[in-house]
């Protein structure tokens, strides 16, 4: 399934009446009244959009403006994740605080004993040369840094599922003899 299409629907189901009169109303200019008024849902709107190209998966400005317009800020927030990642996580989908504890220290700890070979520790966990990449660019000169950063966006990436990150992350060690 597109993750667009799945976010949009994620979008449409958070919608109260109000926003999605809101949203109509926003639209007038590039949706026909006649359209607008046959509209009950924020699925059936975004359709429209998305047939009318005024939304595509790469072009969300307009559903940025309409998203900012309805002050949604949490609805703002994924769609940005999404164009800058190509995915959403689920808020539900964190982990709790003493695990985010235990992340701390074993990204620290991890920080400290991995050198140059960084890069290969962070493809066998999965994170992808794209990310690692704009990491680089952001921290051209720090190694530390460019790990710590690596380790912190596969943190995020992989949200509860990092809760076996002690393990999956001393296994590499292990197997690069780190």
């Amino acid at each position: 399934m597109d993750p667009f299409f799945t976010l949009l629907h994620s979008f449409s189901s958070s919608l109260s009446d109000n926003e999605l009169s809101s949203l109509k109303f926003l639209c007038r200019g590039k949706i026909g009244k006649r359209k607008l008024e046959a509209v009950r849902s924020g699925s059936e709107l975004f359709t429209i959009l998305l047939e009318q190209q005024v939304i595509t998966s790469d072009k969300v400005a307009f559903l940025e403006g309409l998203l900012k317009s309805i002050k949604r800020e949490d609805l703002l927030s994924q769609l940005k994740q999404f164009v800058e990642e190509g995915e959403v996580n689920d808020p539900d989908d964190e982990p709790d605080v003493h695990e985010k504890r235990l992340q701390k220290v074993a990204i620290e700890v991890i920080c400290e004993n991995v050198g140059r070979d960084w890069k290969m520790l962070i493809r066998k966990l999965g994170l992808s040369e794209v990310k690692m990449d704009r990491i680089l660019a952001a921290n051209p000169f720090n190694l530390r840094e460019q790990l710590f950063q690596s380790l912190r966006e596969w943190q995020k990436w992989k949200g509860k599922d990092a809760k076996v990150m002690l393990c999956s992350l001393m296994i590499p060690l292990r197997d690069f003899n780190f």
